[in-house]
C-alpha cells in the first residue's frame, strides 16, 4: 500500500498539495489520527497520518513547522490534512511538508476519516468482506457481548478484557495521553507512567480512541507486538471504547460538578455576625464549617480530614494527576481539589503528584505553564479556607523552575517574595528603587548586599576604589531613603531588587 493508491481513489476525493514520485511510493504501515500538536510519540514509521488541524492557529509559522518536524522525525509517509475545521489547508503547512520532506494530501470535509482508514486497511489486508471474518474482525458474539456491556455500564478494563480474550495472550494496554494505565490485559505486564514515552519509542501498534477529551486524559490502545492483532479488530475495539469513554467521561463531568459545588462553598466568604456580638459570631463560623462538612460529604470526602487544597493552571491537568495516584480521594472543581491527605496511607500524595506533573506537562501546548500550588495540612473542614489561600498563593510562586510548589516548603524571602502578584511586585520595585535607574547605581547596590554589605569585596567585585563604592551606596541611601546600616532598610532594598 502506497500513498498514490489513496490518491486513485475517486470516492475519497483526496488532492495532493505537495509530494515527490519517490516519496508517494513509500511503503504505508498504518494509520494514526491525531490533532496534538507535537504528535511524535505516538507515532511509529511507516505511518499516514491525519489530522484536522484543530491545534493550527493563523499565522503561526513555528507550530506548523514543531507539527511536521516531529511527522519526519518519527518517519511518517504522509500527512493527510482535514479541510474542514479552517476550510482549506494552510500554506504554511504546505511550506513545512516541502521543507521536511514530507508529502501532505488534503482531504475534502466530506471524506470522513474513518473512510480513509478504512481504504487503508482495506487495500493493505484485502477485501475483508472475502475473507473468513474471525480472522479480521471480532467476531458476532463477542461485537453483542460489548454492545451489552457497554449498556450496562461497564469499565474500561473488563471491555478491554473481553474484547480481546479472544485473541489469546495478547497484550494490550490502553493508556491515556500522560501515561496513565486505564486498563490492561491479563497478559499485558504493569507498564509505570513515566515509561509510556520509551514503550512509544520502540514501536507497537498505537491507536487513538476517538472521543472527546482533554490534551491529558485523552486514551490510546497500545499493543507492543504489532502483528499481534489484526488492525481491523483493534479499530473495532477502538470504536467500543470511544462509547466506553463517552460514557466515562459523562460521570466525570458529574464527578467535577459535585467538586465544583464544594470549591464553591469553599470560596464563599465566611458567614460573619454584627460587628460585637461575640456569641453570635461563633454561630455563624461553626453554621459556616457545618456547610463545608456538609460539602465535603456531598463530594464524597472522608469527614474529619486530614486535607489539602491545590489549586493549579488548568483544571484538567489537575484531575488527571490526581488520577494517577492510586487509591486517593479527592474533589476536583474547575482548577481547585481538596485532597484527603492521610500521611499514614500511601506515603506523601504531594510528592507523588510532583513526580506526575512532569508528564502531564509533555502533553500541554508549548506556551502552557502548567503550575500548581499546594496549600497546608488542614486538620479538619474549619482550616480548609487558609489552606485554599496558601494553596493560591503558592501557585503565584510556582514557575518553571519549580512548578509545583507547597506553601509549606517556602522557606526564603526570595519563594516568598515570588509568590506576591507581580502586579504588586512591580509597583513596590519601583516605589524603593524608581530613583536608582537600570544602571551603575543599581548593580553597586545588587554587589554590595550580595557581599554581606562588605565595602571591599564589593570594590573587589566590581573593580573599583572602595571610595568609589562609599560614594555609590551613600547615592542609593539618598534616592531610597533607607539607612544600610539598618536591617529592616536591607532588607526592604533586597525584596524590592527581588521584585524587580
Amino acid at each position: 500500500m502506497h500513498v498514490h493508491d489513496l490518491l486513485q481513489l475517486d470516492s475519497l476525493g483526496l488532492s495532493l498539495l505537495w509530494g515527490e514520485e519517490a516519496l508517494l511510493g513509500q511503503e504505508v504501515v498504518g494509520v494514526t489520527a491525531t490533532d496534538l500538536e507535537e504528535p511524535g510519540r505516538f507515532l511509529g514509521p511507516g505511518e499516514l497520518v491525519l489530522s484536522g488541524l484543530v491545534w493550527w492557529a493563523e499565522g503561526d509559522s513555528a507550530k506548523a513547522d514543531r507539527f511536521v518536524s516531529a511527522l519526519a522525525e518519527a518517519g511518517a509517509t504522509a500527512l493527510l490534512a482535514g479541510e474542514e475545521t479552517h476550510g482549506r489547508v494552510p500554506d504554511a503547512l504546505v511550506a513545512a511538508c516541502r521543507a521536511h520532506r514530507v508529502p501532505i494530501v488534503a482531504v475534502p470535509a466530506r471524506t470522513s476519516f474513518r473512510a480513509v482508514t478504512e481504504a487503508v486497511y482495506l487495500r493493505q489486508w484485502g477485501d475483508l468482506s472475502r475473507r473468513p471474518t474471525r480472522l479480521f474482525a471480532l467476531p458476532e458474539n463477542v461485537r453483542a457481548e460489548l454492545s451489552r456491556l457497554v449498556e450496562d455500564g461497564a469499565g474500561p478494563a473488563e471491555l478491554l478484557d473481553r474484547a480481546c480474550a479472544h485473541l489469546g495472550r495478547v497484550s494490550c494496554y490502553l493508556l491515556t495521553a500522560s501515561g496513565r494505565t486505564v486498563a490492561r490485559t491479563p497478559s499485558a505486564p504493569e507498564l509505570p507512567a513515566g515509561q509510556a514515552p520509551a514503550a512509544a519509542a520502540r514501536g507497537g501498534t498505537w491507536l487513538r480512541i476517538e472521543a472527546e477529551s482533554s490534551p491529558y486524559d485523552a486514551w490510546q490502545l497500545y499493543v507492543p507486538e504489532p502483528d499481534a492483532a489484526p488492525p481491523r479488530v483493534l479499530h473495532e475495539i477502538a470504536d467500543v471504547l470511544a462509547r466506553c469513554h463517552d460514557g466515562q467521561a459523562r460521570r466525570i463531568a458529574a464527578d467535577r460538578l459535585a467538586g465544583q459545588e464544594l470549591i464553591g462553598v469553599l470560596e464563599a466568604s465566611p458567614a460573619t455576625a454584627a460587628t460585637g456580638a461575640t456569641a453570635a459570631s461563633g454561630a455563624a463560623v461553626s453554621s459556616d464549617t457545618g456547610a463545608l462538612e456538609e460539602a465535603l460529604a456531598l463530594a464524597g470526602l472522608p469527614p474529619g480530614g486530614p486535607y489539602r487544597v491545590l489549586v493549579a493552571t488548568s483544571g484538567d491537568a489537575l484531575a488527571e494527576g490526581l488520577a494517577h495516584l492510586d487509591d486517593a480521594v479527592y474533589a476536583v472543581g474547575r482548577s481547585v481539589a481538596v485532597l484527603h491527605d492521610d500521611p499514614d496511607a500511601g506515603g506523601d500524595a504531594v510528592d507523588r503528584l510532583r513526580a506526575v506533573w512532569p508528564l502531564l506537562r509533555r502533553c500541554a501546548e508549548p506556551q502552557t505553564h502548567l503550575r500548581l500550588g499546594v496549600g497546608a495540612r488542614a486538620a479538619g473542614a474549619e482550616g480548609l479556607r487558609a489552606s485554599l489561600s496558601q494553596a493560591g498563593f503558592a501557585l503565584t510562586a510556582a514557575d518553571e523552575t519549580v512548578p509545583v510548589r507547597e506553601v509549606e516548603r517556602l522557606d526564603t524571602l526570595a519563594e516568598l517574595m515570588a509568590g506576591v502578584p507581580p502586579e504588586v511586585r512591580t509597583v513596590f520595585g519601583t516605589r524603593i528603587l524608581g530613583g536608582l535607574g537600570d544602571g551603575m547605581l543599581r548593580e553597586t547596590l545588587e554587589v554590595f548586599l550580595a557581599n554581606n554589605c562588605s565595602w571591599a569585596r564589593t570594590a573587589e567585585a566590581l573593580h573599583l576604589h572602595v571610595n568609589t563604592v562609599h560614594y555609590r551606596i551613600e547615592r542609593v541611601e539618598a534616592l531610597t531613603g533607607r539607612d544600610l546600616s539598618r536591617l529592616d532598610h536591607k532588607l526592604d532594598l533586597y525584596a524590592a531588587l527581588r521584585c524587580g
